[in-house]
């Protein structure tokens, strides 16, 4: 797969568009170049598996794989044991398959999150896979806050999400998709977005959600009934470990009055044992009001600290 455009000879592609993915560059047969070597991209297939067990009183990692170019750091927490998932080529190009799992086991409680955005870089044609697989058993707790995804403009990404919740456990998680490189000027005009969300509890499926823009990605990013020229969605989600989840949805609404700002669309309903928060407007000023709605569902939920990882706040 070479990457668009009609790169030099005597430099990579994608050249000033994440030099943090130079090593991932390797010379291969070009037909452009009459069979001689050119520039191409070598796709990757990265795992990371964490476990967490409750033992002797306290959350302990129990099991832990990593395959590049994933890997997983365990900074001191504040709260609850902390894995930071880090992409060491610096973001995710057309080809990358990815596989994230985590389970928290009975009775632990822990937190999982990113070392900073993810990238999905421009395609030609082959797609970015990921998919994660969060599971908690009973009386568990986890919470999967990753920083926000950021699609490059002709950026090709397929993610799903499963989350499976035994009798008594609990999660709090989502995520947030930046269209394009803002601060640049670029806009995700082309390329292909699913995004898909499965919530299972003992065993039944009880939310599922899909997020699918393809074709005439720039009409449906502008389209005011779509996404109205916003520069970034999200989605939060609670499954409270015990106990119907609408007594959390007037204070989370009253949390996003708060940090209303102008041309920030938010909500929050409760489905189905479920309560899910969706904004949708500029990036910045979304980024906030999720985090500031993350925090204070972790406090109302479990009493936890209403804090995120510094992470966040770099």
């Amino acid at each position: 797969m070479s990457a668009g455009g009609s790169p030099q000879p005597d430099a990579p592609p994608l050249a000033g568009e994440g030099d943090g993915n130079r090593q991932r560059f390797k010379r291969t047969p070009s037909p452009a170049s009459g069979g001689g070597l050119g520039w191409g991209l070598s796709a990757v297939s990265g795992t990371a598996e964490i476990g967490f067990e409750a033992r002797d009183g306290a959350t302990r990692l129990s099991h832990l794989y990593e395959r590049n170019p994933l890997r997983v750091l365990f900074p001191t927490a504040v709260d609850l044991p902390t894995a930071v998932l880090v992409t060491t080529s610096g973001g995710l190009i057309a080809g990358d398959r990815i596989k994230v799992a985590v389970n928290a086991g009975q009775g632990s409680a822990a937190h999982v999150t990113g070392s900073a955005a993810e990238k999905i870089y421009r395609s030609t044609g082959a797609t970015t896979i990921i998919e994660q697989r969060l599971a908690v058993e009973r009386d568990g707790w986890l919470e999967f806050l990753p920083p926000e995804t950021i699609l490059f403009n002709r950026a090709r990404l397929r993610r799903t999400t499963r989350v499976e919740l035994a009798p008594g456990a609990g999660f709090l998680g989502g995520g947030i998709l930046v269209f394009g490189r803002i601060a640049m000027g670029e806009r995700f005009r082309a390329g292909l977005l699913r995004e898909a969300w499965e919530v299972y509890r003992n065993g039944e499926l009880v939310w599922g959600d899909a997020l699918q823009v393809a074709g005439d990605v720039a009409a449906t990013m502008d389209h005011p009934a779509c996404f109205a020229g916003a520069e970034a969605c999200a989605t939060l989600i609670l499954a409270p470990r015990e106990g119907e989840p609408r007594r959390f949805v007037d204070p989370a609404r009253e949390v996003q009055a708060a940090s209303a700002a102008k041309g920030l669309r938010q909500g929050v309903t409760a489905v189905n044992g479920l309560l899910v928060a969706r904004w949708l407007g500029a990036a910045m000023t979304l980024r906030r009001a999720y985090a500031e709605l993350a925090c204070h569902l972790r406090e109302a939920a479990m009493g936890l600290p209403p804090v995120l990882p510094r992470l966040w706040h770099i």
